[in-house]
């Protein structure tokens, strides 16, 4: 039960990392491409109704924070970082969706190399939400060093995962 367990956790880390991606390559282009004031007007519409419900929401006032502090080089540092970040990611998840075991390897060293860099950003700017970031780009490493031990394919794990997560229960005999 554990070892399933564990698998699927691995299946949604996976999921969760080529999403993440996705997401942080349109971020990037967003960044390129629109102008920062446009950004944090943009900001301040997506969070006038939650400030006005509530003054001290964190994720309200995160966001107009970040929107208020990109401007000249910060841009093109985070939208080259978010670019390069997300492409990483993705080519990782489809390496691993349609490549071989030889691909964990090299997913499990671009993972490492973003987690050192995370873990100097915590010492750094220490943030909780890098923190948790790093917690979960760990966890992820050790499942597909796991994974890559175990030999298996994630297409392999894939299917064994799906066939539990959605068996039917045996009939009784009498």
């Amino acid at each position: 039960m554990k070892e399933r367990v564990l698998d699927l956790v691995f299946l949604i880390g996976v999921l969760f990392k080529g999403l993440d991606g996705l997401f942080e390559l349109v971020g990037g282009a967003v960044l390129l491409f629109v102008p920062p004031a446009q950004l944090q007007r943009a900001a301040e519409r997506a969070t006038a109704g939650e400030l006005a419900e509530d003054p001290h929401d964190l994720i309200a006032n995160l966001v107009l924070h970040g929107a208020a502090h990109l401007h000249g080089r910060s841009v093109w540092f985070v939208a080259a970082y978010l670019l390069l970040h997300g492409l990483v990611k993705l080519a990782i998840v489809v390496a691993l969706l349609v490549g071989t075991r030889r691909v964990y390897p090299w997913a499990m060293a671009a993972l490492g190399a973003f987690l050192v860099f995370q873990v100097y950003e915590l010492v750094v700017r220490p943030s909780v939400a890098v923190a948790v970031l790093t917690v979960l780009d760990a966890v992820i490493i050790w499942l597909t060093w796991r994974e890559w031990r175990r030999g298996r394919e994630l297409r392999t794990t894939w299917r064994q995962t799906v066939a539990w997560v959605f068996r039917r229960p045996q009939p009784r005999q009498a």
